[in-house]
């Protein structure tokens, strides 16, 4: 694949994880018309778990990003496997984020920009999308953090 976005993640120097298979009986996504939505992601790369633990207490801000980010290139490896052409992506119109937190922690939204910031590093204004952030006490395996997406494609 050599389209316009296979080209920015290779500028951007991002390789794609594989996609995730899924843990229990769900699909990894469901297009209906021009929707594809991706069941929720975790900080999984190359087979192995990363971030496993609390926001506020195993993390901080800006390791929380980098979870967030991880769970939006997993979300990207999922829609292209959906989709096969990145380039058919006409908007990343939602995120749903969940944040496993300490009940003090209040910087869901902070976290979850590590995701709102690829998708637009990637999409350019395509990847500007509505989104929630929430923390949660707690998250399959342990993980930091879950996202999950719909897209819109041509």
């Amino acid at each position: 694949m050599s389209g316009k976005i296979e080209t920015r993640l290779a500028d951007l120097g991002i390789t794609l994880p594989a996609a995730n298979a899924p843990v229990a009986n769900y699909v990894p996504y469901v297009q209906s018309g021009n929707l594809v939505h991706v069941s929720g992601q975790i900080t999984m790369e190359n087979g192995e778990l990363k971030f496993v633990g609390k926001l506020g207490r195993d993390y901080d801000v800006e390791q929380g990003q980098k979870a967030a980010r991880l769970c939006a290139l997993n979300l990207i490896a999922q829609l292209r496997a959906a989709i096969g052409d990145l380039d058919n992506v006409t908007r990343v119109v939602k995120l749903n984020a969940f944040v496993n937190s300490m009940p003090d922690f209040t910087d869901q939204p902070k976290v979850v920009n590590g995701a709102s910031d690829t998708m637009v590093e990637i999409f350019g204004d395509a990847g500007k999308h509505a989104r929630a952030a929430v923390g949660v006490a707690s998250l399959p395996l342990g993980v930091a953090v879950e996202i999950d997406g719909i897209f819109e494609i041509a």
